[in-house]
């Protein structure tokens, strides 16, 4: 059996949102970010670390009472990439692979994690699966454990555009039956026409 553990990313900034924390908008009744922690708490995984940062007391309240494992990225200014290498990093459980999870993705089903898992286990070839939606690459990716040390030596960069054009033997792409996977909320528009509603804090 195939066990793949989680690295949650929460720290961003959200500034394409305006004042307001794209993390506490609510997403079928609950705060965005909690409704996709329980998504994956609800899946298959075997563990998950959030990384935590921009308001960090905020993110860290609306995860009260989950069973998560916790940790503060000081660096989170620096990038994205910043985040994977602290939750990597804090991983305490051994597993064959990691999801890269991000905390705005609203439509995200826990089908579609257990669907990336048993993908993940079946794949022929690669270390890094990328799930894709009419050939538009999305997220979580999962990556090979192998691949984390790599990652905590700096020797492999998830952020770059061109990972997967450069690394073609590296890759297993993974084609989803819907867009759960490609869609994201980054500003006031988007959450708009996703819910009809008009952003404002908790």
């Amino acid at each position: 059996m195939t066990t793949v553990s989680a690295v949650l990313l929460a720290a961003g900034e959200s500034r394409r949102m305006g004042e307001v924390n794209k993390l506490e908008l609510l997403v079928d009744g609950m705060p965005l970010l909690r409704r996709t922690a329980e998504i994956l708490q609800a899946s298959g995984l075997q563990e998950i670390v959030v990384v935590l940062g921009h308001q960090a007391d905020k993110a860290g309240a609306i995860l009260e009472g989950m069973p998560l494992t916790f940790v503060y990225n000081e660096n989170y200014l620096d990038g994205q990439m910043t985040s994977v290498y602290q939750g990597l990093l804090s991983l305490s459980q051994p597993c064959d692979g990691v999801m890269i999870c991000l905390s705005d993705q609203p439509l995200l089903q826990t089908e579609d994690v257990n669907a990336l898992i048993d993908a993940f286990g079946k794949r022929s070839h690669g270390s890094v699966l990328v799930p894709t939606y009419q050939g538009k690459r999305g997220n979580p990716i999962i990556i090979d454990y192998q691949q984390r040390q790599e990652i905590l030596n700096g020797e492999r960069n998830l952020a770059c555009k061109s990972l997967i054009e450069d690394n073609p033997d590296l890759v297993s792409a993974f084609e989803m039956s819907d867009n759960h996977v490609v869609v994201d909320l980054d500003t006031p528009e988007e959450y708009a026409a996703l819910t009809g509603g008009e952003v404002a804090a908790l």
